[in-house]
């Protein structure tokens, strides 16, 4: 795309990298007839919604809010987990909601007389495997503390009438290869309660669409499953629907003097790219390099007051200039959905990219209300 007639900053979602990974998604469908729920958490962009849907059994929601977006723009399955349930929002997820799950036997007991009073709803129970594959405590839900799911010396076995299946989830951006070791341990704590069950939901994290994962090995470990247990499986990847299809396009500012170069651009970490600050990790720049590795280093800071809005240190080819444009690549996913206007720094506008037509298509457009409306 000519970047000359991207104004910044600017998120771009290109359609046919979207549509790429769908039809890898779609193939594991064919292959294994299980179902796949594209977890909205992750990109909640309801522009797509209509190109995702025809590849796709449904949504995954976490919230009252999503579940609400998912029946009015998605309108297939829609399937909620929450930690906790308040009555207000079970009220309104049992509108919008096929199959609700509980993540324990309290809310459970809580909350059936109000699901009995909605007789088409399925409900689970969120299990914990008590299997770790995260590297980082706070995106591993199995951690020691983690409150995600009921652990097998509290399982409740004579409160599963009316529950309909199991669902865990141990998985951030891993291959199938992870699975198969939170399978052996799902297994091991849960068989003798899934053979009555219609459906087990493998959760997400399975990072489907990247270029080394183990297709072949996944459809196995599903199929054996459904063999095995006579139920139907479900995942709802987030990130692999959108990985490497989104761009975030900035525009250099200025840049100043410090014990190095020190970029500072029209975008933000804190504001426009949080995850960069708390998993915390290092965003790809196209044409960036390691500190060092080519001839021009520099410091890329964001625009936020925060000292610490560091986006990384980095080495171009070339001397850098004000007015350039850096591209951030693989900024779909937890990026969007996590935009905040802290300092008052306006939301990066939203395009659609169609490489066919080498057409940009604006999506939304952000101004002063949007920062205004949400504080009074």
């Amino acid at each position: 795309m000519d970047l000359e007639t991207v104004e910044t900053p600017s998120f771009i979602i290109d359609i046919e990298k979207l549509e790429k990974n769908l039809t890898i998604l779609e193939g594991i469908k064919k292959r294994t007839s299980c179902k796949i729920l594209f977890a909205i958490k992750a990109f909640a962009m309801f522009k797509v919604f209509p190109m995702i849907r025809k590849k796709l059994d449904g949504i995954c929601a976490s919230s009252q809010d999503e579940a609400r977006l998912g029946r009015e723009e998605f309108n297939k399955e829609v399937h909620t987990h929450c930690v906790a349930y308040s009555q207000a929002a079970m009220a309104s997820i049992l509108q919008y909601s096929d199959v609700v799950v509980f993540n324990s036997f309290h809310q459970w007991k809580r909350f059936r007389p109000m699901v009995h009073s909605k007789p088409n709803i399925s409900c689970g129970i969120r299990v914990n495997p008590e299997h770790s594959e995260g590297p980082e405590t706070m995106f591993d839900p199995c951690s020691v503390s983690s409150r995600l799911g009921v652990r097998i010396k509290n399982f409740e076995k004579n409160e599963m009438q009316g529950i309909s299946g199991l669902h865990f989830h141990t998985l951030c951006a891993h291959n199938s290869h992870a699975l198969r070791r939170t399978l052996a341990a799902f297994e091991h704590s849960f068989h003798r309660y899934l053979y009555p069950l219609s459906w087990v939901n493998f959760g997400g994290g399975h990072q489907i669409t990247r270029d080394d994962y183990d297709i072949n090995l996944l459809c196995t470990l599903i199929n054996n499953f459904k063999d095995q247990y006579q139920v139907d499986v479900y995942l709802e990847p987030g990130e692999s629907v959108v990985l490497n299809a989104g761009y975030l396009v900035a525009s250099i500012l200025d840049i100043v003097s410090c014990d190095m170069p020190t970029v500072i651009l029209d975008t933000s970490a804190t504001t426009h790219m949080p995850d960069v600050l708390e998993m915390p990790y290092r965003p790809h720049i196209l044409g960036g390099y390691e500190k060092g590795s080519t001839p021009y280093s520099y410091r890329i800071f964001g625009v936020s007051c925060l000292s610490g809005d560091i986006i990384g240190e980095y080495s171009f080819e070339k001397p850098l200039h004000v007015g350039d444009k850096l591209i951030f690549s693989d900024m779909a996913h937890y990026t969007i959905v996590k935009n905040n206007t802290f300092n008052g720094i306006r939301l990066p506008s939203i395009f659609l990219y169609h490489p066919h037509k080498k057409h940009l298509e604006v999506v939304k457009k952000f101004s002063y209300d949007d920062y205004k409306m949400r504080l009074s």
